[in-house]
């Protein structure tokens, strides 16, 4: 985020308490109220606005922090809108519905927790949700586990440890799109610097859920089997449906901006739509790309899996990123940010400190908030200029955001993952935590990485 000078020269003392009367406020509201982000950030934005008026800044200054704030976030509003449209058209042109057929195909009772763990992950990719993922095929796996009397809080951990590795890594995942802007970092260089840490991440949960699994089982997967079969019923199951994916791969591969690899896939995606859906018209698709794709097949499990995407989709989001980033703006320009970041600086000088210091911010605000896009946003906003200074790479911190932000939130009991976690699979958030292998790998590989210093990316400015 770029600012000019901030107005006020605080200490850090007065910084910190500032800051947490608004997180616990804002912390209050989320988790005791059950109010939506928006409210309580809104709040605190006229809070600050009233101490900035109080220290005499004049309201020219404290609304120029608000837009400076809120300008920072114009990339990824433009993302969020790409990635909207992309997951209706790929609902539409059979791409999202094929992937999770291929997925299906290859559960069986052998290796349970390992397969479900798998697919899952596939699904999360393919949807870029893990809720959505958790409440769907995460809830029809629950209902096989208990046929086949296996552990439920492992096939929960199994579940959420695949759902949010797919929301992690998915480029249709708007925590993605998030990590990866919010520090200005193109979102497939994000994804691909994250390897480094998911994959090692991911191998070493499949072994663990692997390990656990039994070697043979037997019971009836009849809500997987319907799932299938709905599936192929509807003909969304076609092999040229893979042909935006593929695009997009190899676009991404080749470096396109993802501006363009995000539109060359909705409008392959789109003509294809018209090959699978039987009533598309030029009309229908206009409507597909706002307000997303809508499955009415009265099949509940197919109809909430496949209903999704659209612009309207990522308003939430948006709203909620220009709100945050705006916040960021005045806690800037009232000078709460760079009194807070110099009453630690001692902390940020070495690059491990630094990184455990950034994944010991976003594990912390997830904790307090119990919100994984604040913790993004919020995190990101504090330590990019340190990253600069260090002269480290910022897809560093972006991977950090999401080692130990995106992660982290379905550990939180009282957090929004937790508590619909705990909703949709009826296992209780401490009773599945200590099974979440791949949330629980993720932190710590990140924060070993930054003490080794195996990975970290240095910037060419530093490097030289």
């Amino acid at each position: 985020m770029q600012h000019d000078l901030p107005k006020l020269s605080i200490s850090p003392v007065e910084a910190l308490i500032i800051t947490l009367i608004l997180l616990g406020g804002i912390s209050y509201a989320i988790i005791f109220s059950g109010v939506v982000p928006h409210v309580p950030i809104v709040l605190a934005v006229i809070c600050l606005l009233v101490y900035g008026l109080i220290k005499r800044v004049p309201i020219k200054d404290l609304e120029a922090g608000l837009v400076d704030g809120a300008k920072s976030g114009l990339g990824a509003v433009f993302i969020f809108f790409f990635i909207g449209m992309l997951i209706s058209s790929w609902m539409a042109s059979g791409t999202i519905p094929t992937f999770i057929f291929m997925a299906l195909e290859v559960v069986d009772g052998k290796f349970f927790y390992a397969i479900a763990f798998v697919v899952c992950s596939i699904i999360g990719l393919s949807v870029g949700s893990s809720l959505t993922t958790a409440a769907t095929i995460g809830v029809a796996f629950m209902s096989v586990s208990s046929a086949l009397g296996l552990s439920e809080v492992i096939t929960a951990g199994a579940i959420i440890s695949g759902a949010f590795f797919g929301d992690k890594m998915s480029p249709l995942s708007d925590t993605t799109s998030l990590a990866s802007m919010i520090v200005k970092v193109d979102i497939f260089e994000h994804i691909k610097n994250m390897t480094w840490t998911t994959g090692p991440a991911f191998v070493l949960s499949l072994i663990l859920f692997a390990i656990l699994s039994p070697s043979e089982a037997s019971a009836s997967f009849e809500m997987i089997n319907t799932l299938k079969a709905q599936l192929l019923k509807l003909e969304f199951v076609h092999w040229y449906s893979l042909i935006p994916f593929i695009l997009l791969t190899v676009l991404a591969i080749k470096k396109v901006s993802a501006i363009i690899t995000l539109s060359a896939s909705v409008v392959t995606a789109l003509a294809i739509s018209f090959f699978v859906q039987n009533d598309m018209s030029l009309e229908k698709m206009m409507n597909l790309l706002f307000f997303g794709f809508k499955s009415d097949t009265g099949v509940e499990e197919i109809d909430s899996l496949l209903t999704r995407g659209g612009m309207e989709s990522m308003m939430f989001s948006i709203s909620l990123v220009l709100l945050a980033l705006s916040m960021g703006g005045l806690l800037f320009k009232l000078g709460i940010l760079p009194a807070l970041l110099e009453g630690i600086k001692g902390l940020l000088s070495k690059q491990s400190s630094l990184i455990s210091a950034t994944a010991g911010t976003a594990i912390g605000i997830n904790f307090l908030l119990g919100e994984q896009y604040l913790s993004i946003l919020l995190t990101g906003n504090a330590f990019q200029e340190s990253y600069d200074k260090a002269g480290l790479e910022r897809k560093n911190l972006s991977r950090v955001l999401e080692d130990a932000g995106t992660v982290i939130n379905p550990l939180v009991p009282w957090s929004v993952c937790g508590v619909f976690l705990t909703g949709v699979l009826g296992v209780a958030t401490i009773d599945y935590l200590p099974f979440t292998f791949f949330c629980l790998l993720s932190p710590i590989l990140t924060v070993g990485f930054g003490l080794t210093g195996f990975t970290i990316t240095k910037s060419a400015k530093a490097a030289a």
